[in-house]
């Protein structure tokens, strides 16, 4: 075996181990009390059990998919296609197993202290990060060498377009995971807070809540899974679009050619990296706000600027001609930075700690309507920095080397992503020890160690998001560019009737497909608080503490809706490209996925720096300021961070995987768009 597939995959194994050690690690952590494990093992079975419900409705649709790739495609991009199905429903069932065991043991640690606690929730988190990249990269890797071993006398940019089908499979599960995820999550979150929180007065996480269960179950779900599925789709979709152009842009012969390999060198090396910077994250006893934070860039950072210094090395190890290999790590460093820029920005607009959210805040002095106006206000407002960043990495990305310094920049930005991915999926588990401990009646210390934890949390998941909408675009773009090259688009000519309707239809998706999602949650949400204020009227005791709730219902009411409602967004996802390419043409389709990125892009940016703003203004209220909790303030900020849940937690970050499917699918059945 050449060190051109055995490097990546050694990286990929290792990967795995670590995330084998961190799991053990986490599972021999005391558990806490008796009530405290009751508590986590109903999380663990809600969790669980949505999963299992949901992957069984999936097979179906995959199994309907993969025989229509197969009649009208090839078989080889078929068997792709199950393949990254089921390795993309396994690193999302591996990161909520250790998840939903972590919550736990993260609250039984927090009262030793705050560093425990964090090195217990992190490590889970770590868990799903390199479980994420390790199979991801072992999956693109394997599969490329055992097609270019069975059929070594096909090209490599036929080889590619089978392998593309393995990205189109992640992208399926994906799609579902984060959008039946989403309305799971934010149907029992809003009925648990405009029910308990703001109709009965009592504190978030109650074990009075009816709905506490199952939106401790939604973040897992939404926020573990969901999140996973999404990064693992742009991670190895951004491999497999630089390899594809790769292939194509410079006439390869040899499988083993320096620029097919590079994004798996990349990617591997950003795996050791990433390693390391997971074990570079540690805080004091009683860390402010910011030191927490800053224990979590330091990992951050030092991962990206070890990539970087790896990337030299091996642009010159791979002896590319002339300056080619200086061209290429210098789009690796643009996409690195660019993906810090975004996540730095994110921060500044959704974080308590800066102006942007402390104004939002202090709107809520004036009721609701304020709080939504200048929240909204100020997510559009944050759109001009991300899009300046991205904008700014596509055109010297371009102008180094083409679009395959596109794909190498996206490469570039997701090689970090087993440390970036454990910063965020790190904050369901600190929010699930945060309601453990209430539920459990723990010492006020420990919750104020989760909350702290909790509170961090929000600032990374909303960090993560931005990174993660940011990748999708340069992720999508690059497989646009790969579906051009495959069905023999030189440019797209916007003067073109057709093509100007693709551009108008794809503009429109993501706006289409958000009120689809936005109405689901909607829906899932007027069941489960009419639920719960049954609960509350029907059930004598329930306030008192004398009546057990009845969770199971709750958690039926969020499992049914978000897998009643998962459906349609994930049938136009798929048919749209389908339609147009099929109806319009192949131009008019690459017309269509330029309008979705532009438009998705923002709106995605948006939602989701709208629904982290408001929410971190309800919690800067929380914290004791203009007035606390209970305040007039604190009960207009619960309803702007209600109206923010589905913005940032279902459809915002779903419209990065429709970008994505809408690229991939536009790819993969490109050889019918052909004739």
């Amino acid at each position: 075996m050449s060190i051109s597939i055995a490097a990546p995959i050694f990286a990929a194994l290792l990967s795995l181990m670590f995330a084998g050690m961190l799991t053990f690690r986490v599972l021999k952590q005391d558990q806490g009390n008796q009530t405290m494990i009751n508590i986590a093992v109903a999380i663990q079975e809600g969790s669980m059990a949505f999963l299992k419900r949901e992957y069984t409705y999936l097979a179906g649709f995959v199994i309907v998919v993969t025989i229509i790739v197969a009649v009208l495609v090839e078989t080889q991009t078929a068997v792709a296609y199950v393949l990254g199905a089921v390795v993309s429903a396994g690193t999302g069932y591996l990161g909520m197993m250790v998840a939903t065991r972590a919550n736990v043991r993260t609250a039984a640690a927090a009262q030793k202290g705050l560093n425990p606690a964090l090195q217990v929730a992190f490590s889970s988190g770590a868990v799903m990060g390199l479980s994420v990249v390790g199979l991801g990269l072992l999956g693109v890797t394997l599969l490329y060498f055992a097609f270019t071993s069975v059929y070594s006398d096909t090209s490599a940019a036929e080889i590619m377009k089978w392998v593309a089908g393995f990205s189109f499979g992640a992208s399926s599960i994906a799609l579902f995971a984060r959008v039946g995820g989403g309305i799971y999550t934010k149907a029992a979150d809003v009925g648990a807070d405009l029910v308990g929180k703001v109709e009965q007065g009592i504190p978030e996480d109650d074990p009075r809540n009816p709905a506490t269960i199952a939106d401790n179950v939604g973040d897992n779900v939404g926020d573990v899974a969901g999140m996973g599925a999404d990064l693992f789709e742009s991670y190895v979709g951004s491999i497999i679009a630089s390899m594809a152009i790769a292939a194509v842009a410079y006439n390869v012969t040899d499988f083993a050619a320096p620029y097919m390999i590079l994004p798996l060198f990349i990617s591997s090396a950003g795996i050791i990296c990433s390693i390391i910077g997971i074990f570079l994250v540690r805080s004091k006893e009683n860390a402010s706000f910011g030191s927490l934070l800053w224990s979590i860039r330091r990992g951050i950072f030092a991962a990206a600027i070890l990539v970087a210094a790896s990337t030299y090395g091996i642009v010159n190890y791979l002896a590319f001609p002339g300056d080619e290999g200086i061209k290429l790590f210098a789009a690796v460093a643009t996409g690195l930075v660019g993906g810090v820029i975004i996540g730095l920005v994110t921060e500044y607009y959704t974080s308590y700690e800066y102006k942007p959210t402390k104004l939002v805040a202090e709107s809520s002095e004036t009721g609701p309507a304020t709080v939504i106006i200048t929240g909204f206000a100020t997510a559009m407002q944050s759109t001009l920095v991300p899009v300046a960043v991205v904008s700014a990495s596509i055109w010297i990305a371009f102008e180094l080397a083409g679009f395959y310094g596109v794909a190498i920049a996206a490469v570039g930005m997701l090689s970090t992503l087993g440390v970036t991915l454990a910063t965020d999926a790190y904050g369901p588990v600190a929010d699930n020890a945060g309601g453990i401990a209430e539920q459990a009646k723990l010492p006020e210390e420990v919750r104020e160690r989760t909350d702290a934890l909790d509170s961090l949390g929000n600032t990374t998941a909303a960090t993560g998001k931005g990174f993660a909408i940011g990748s999708a675009a340069l992720t999508s773009l690059a497989l646009m560019a790969a579906y051009a090259q495959a069905v023999g688009l030189e440019s797209i000519n916007l003067l073109n009737s057709q093509t100007v309707v693709g551009l108008f239809i794809g503009a429109m998706l993501p706006f289409l497909f958000s009120a689809f999602t936005m109405a689901a949650v909607g829906r899932a949400a007027y069941a489960m608080v009419n639920e719960v204020r049954r609960q509350f009227r029907e059930i004598p005791g329930i306030m008192e503490g004398t009546a057990e709730p009845e969770y199971a219902k709750c958690v039926d009411i969020s499992t049914q809706g978000a897998l009643r409602e998962m459906v349609i967004p994930g049938i136009l996802a798929v048919s749209a490209p389908l339609l147009v390419g099929l109806i319009l043409g192949k131009e008019a389709l690459g017309g269509l996925l330029i309008g979705s990125i532009a438009a998705g892009f923002m709106l995605a940016v948006t939602m989701a720096n709208a629904g982290g703003s408001w929410d971190n203004a309800k919690k800067y209220i929380e914290a004791g300021n203009l007035g606390g909790k209970g305040s007039a303030a604190h009960e207009a900020t619960v309803v702007g961070d209600t109206v923010g849940d589905p913005f940032k937690d279902t459809s915002g970050p779903s419209l990065n995987i429709l970008l994505k499917l809408m690229s991939i699918v536009a790819l993969v059945f490109a050889p019918i768009f052909i004739g």
